[in-house]
């Protein structure tokens, strides 16, 4: 009897424990042969891909994305584009005037399960597999798969022949097996933006006119027989196609380029990565490329030194695409343009290495945790290179503010392609993806994020971090509670705005109010100047942190006052000063607290006017 306890405290652990989610995730080895053809602009490709199912559960089907067939009339992607209000520029109505040999196709010629033919099925972008067998949990399958792929004219990310005329943008370009995790299948259609794809390796054999330089993810193989750049003593005969071979270890895809005309320039970021440069170079690149690859190296350095180190040894800059888009191990962007607007999409793309293809997030579902780090991140690495004195993320405030006073706000919560219009995708991937980094500094001091960043990134590199995981971080290294935090601007709508009420001198000292006008609730920074010209700090923590962030460089002297409980609208405090001794108070004088409403956080005394009795 006396062993009773032990067993059901043994038994209440073990329900514990098997009650949490264990972190697993799919693993795939693509090795893939591809011939381009460059007069008929088609590809003929083999593909054998080895799936090792980590999860707990048995598939009957697998399904492999097909985004070539995006670019066809009628395609979800072009009724969208289509029926939107504010459809992408570079889209519009595009694809709905695609003549036949312009159009994008993958179409599978064979597949097979361990040598077995499997049946199939085309829905738009999604190729859906029965398989032959079941792939049980920790069991793996070998894919084998011949494809003919016809790339399409340059509309979006992928294609042939883009603005600046370069010849192949090759991304999304071969069947592609869809994520499967805790949630199950993400095959979504590809209907206007963001990817989601398991890690594993790639070895890919690309056969293409000789003349033809290629640019991608990965670290060519046979450098001793291409040339083109990768090795200066090479000559490779140009009587016949050339095969390239390339091999990328650990990464979530493969993108590359090909460019008769690229000139291939390389630098070498200290204590990093080399880089390689590729671009057509003439009157409107040749300067701007050669002074962006400077700002390339220095960014580098910054990334690494702020949010954690690079894990590969190169990373390739290409001119193609539409405007910058990010993969691994290499990024496509538009050549033509100024040197800030070259350098920023660099920038931007560039910081994509930590923010998807190192933390591989679900950016279809949780966009904001991709381009909104990205954003922060390569904001803060241009300011840091330029010495810029503005603060890098008033951009990030200044769209989210005007995307709250259009009325167009959705919550943040959804799938990318659900939102009704691309105004609000955009700020809230973007901008405000950037501002609830900025305002978790707000929260928790500067010290604490920048720690808990790196320490985000060197837990969750290579693997696929949740909201919950990044937030666990983040509470972990603050010792702060914040999923109050996380819930409030990712799954509503609510706005901050917090203001000064009234004023009242009571035996000489001074009552302050505040009042919380907005729906979202926010610790208060808050410094009263005084006539003297000296001035004191306040900190008035919410009660949902459980905690008082540090004092952080400036307001050292601070004074931590009560916690303001969000149910209450109001909070007072008494300040031991005259009225007429206090110059003015501020709430939030950083600014890094997104209140809609600026104009009522700071009051200025003499500017108040006196009152008068109405009834005399």
């Amino acid at each position: 009897m006396k062993r009773l306890p032990l067993l059901l405290a043994l038994f209440t652990i073990t329900i514990s424990t098997k009650a949490q989610r264990d972190y697993w995730q799919q693993r795939v080895e693509y090795v893939m042969n591809v011939n381009l053809d460059v007069t008929s602009h088609k590809v003929n490709g083999t593909q054998q891909l080895t799936y090792q199912n980590n999860s707990p559960d048995t598939l009957t089907k697998v399904y492999y994305h097909l985004y070539f067939n995006a670019f066809q009339p009628g395609s979800m992607m072009d009724v969208r584009s289509r029926s939107l209000p504010d459809p992408d520029r570079r889209v519009v109505d595009r694809i709905s005037k695609l003549k036949d040999d312009e159009i994008g196709y993958q179409h599978i010629q064979t597949l097979k399960q361990d040598g077995k033919d499997l049946a199939y099925k085309v829905n738009g972008t999604i190729l859906e597999v029965t398989l032959a067998r079941p792939i049980l949990p920790k069991g793996k399958a070998v894919f084998e798969m011949k494809f003919e792929s016809q790339v399409p004219i340059q509309i979006r990310r992928s294609g042939r022949n883009n603005r600046e005329g370069i010849s192949y943008s090759m991304t999304q370009w071969y069947p592609k097996i869809a994520e499967y995790d805790f949630q199950g299948w993400h095959a979504y259609q590809y209907v206007a933006r963001e990817f989601h794809s398991p890690w594993g390796d790639f070895d890919v054999k690309i056969t293409i006119d000789p003349k033809f330089t290629i640019g991608g993810t990965g670290v060519l193989q046979n450098p001793g027989q291409i040339g083109h750049g990768y090795s200066e003593s090479a000559k490779p005969n140009l009587s016949g196609n050339l095969t390239w071979h390339f091999v990328a270890k650990n990464v979530i895809d493969f993108a590359w380029a090909a460019d008769p005309d690229y000139t291939h320039d390389k630098a070498k970021v200290p204590n990093g990565p080399e880089l390689h440069f590729f671009y057509q170079k003439n009157e409107k690149t040749a300067e701007t490329w050669k002074k962006m690859q400077a700002y390339a190296v220095k960014v580098f350095q910054h990334l690494n030194d702020n949010f954690g180190k690079y894990p590969f040894d190169n990373y390739s800059i290409i001119q193609g695409g539409d405007g910058g888009m990010e993969y691994p191990m290499c990024t496509l962007i538009l050549a033509e343009g100024s040197l800030a607007g070259v350098s920023g999409t660099m920038a931007h793309e560039v910081a994509h290495s930590w923010y998807q293809m190192t933390l591989a997030s679900n950016e279809a579902l949780h966009a904001w945790m991709d381009e909104g780090f990205t954003d922060f991140a390569s904001s803060e690495a241009m300011s840091a290179i330029l010495n810029e004195t503005n603060p890098p993320h008033q951009g990030s405030y200044s769209s989210y503010f005007s995307l709250v006073n259009s009325g167009l706000q959705e919550p943040a919560n959804q799938h990318s392609d659900h939102f009704n219009t691309n105004r609000a995708y955009s700020t809230m991937a973007y901008s405000m993806g950037a501002v609830f980094l900025e305002q978790l500094k707000y929260l928790i001091g500067d010290d604490h994020f920048y720690r808990g960043m790196k320490r985000y990134y060197n837990t969750w590199k290579m693997k696929h971090p949740e909201p919950n995981d990044f937030i666990r971080i983040m509470e972990k290294t603050s010792g702060l509670q914040l999923h109050w935090y996380l819930r409030y601007w990712i799954n509503t709508t609510k706005r901050i705005d917090y203001g000064i009420g009234r004023i009242a001198e009571t035996d000489g000292n001074t009552l302050i109010e505040l009042n919380r006008i907005g729906e979202f609730p926010m610790p208060i920074d808050l410094v009263v100047s005084f006539k003297d010209g000296s001035k004191q700090s306040f900190y008035i923590s919410m009660n949902e942190l459980l905690g008082n962030k540090p004092s952080e460089k400036g307001n050292e002297g601070r004074i931590a006052l009560e916690p303001w409980p969000w149910v209450n609208s109001s909070y007072s405090l008494i300040i031991n000063k005259k009225e007429s001794e206090i110059e003015s108070i501020e709430i939030d004088p950083s600014q890094r607290m997104a209140d809609v409403n600026r104009k009522n956080n700071k009051l200025v005394l003499s500017e108040l006017k006196p009152y008068v009795n109405p009834t005399k």
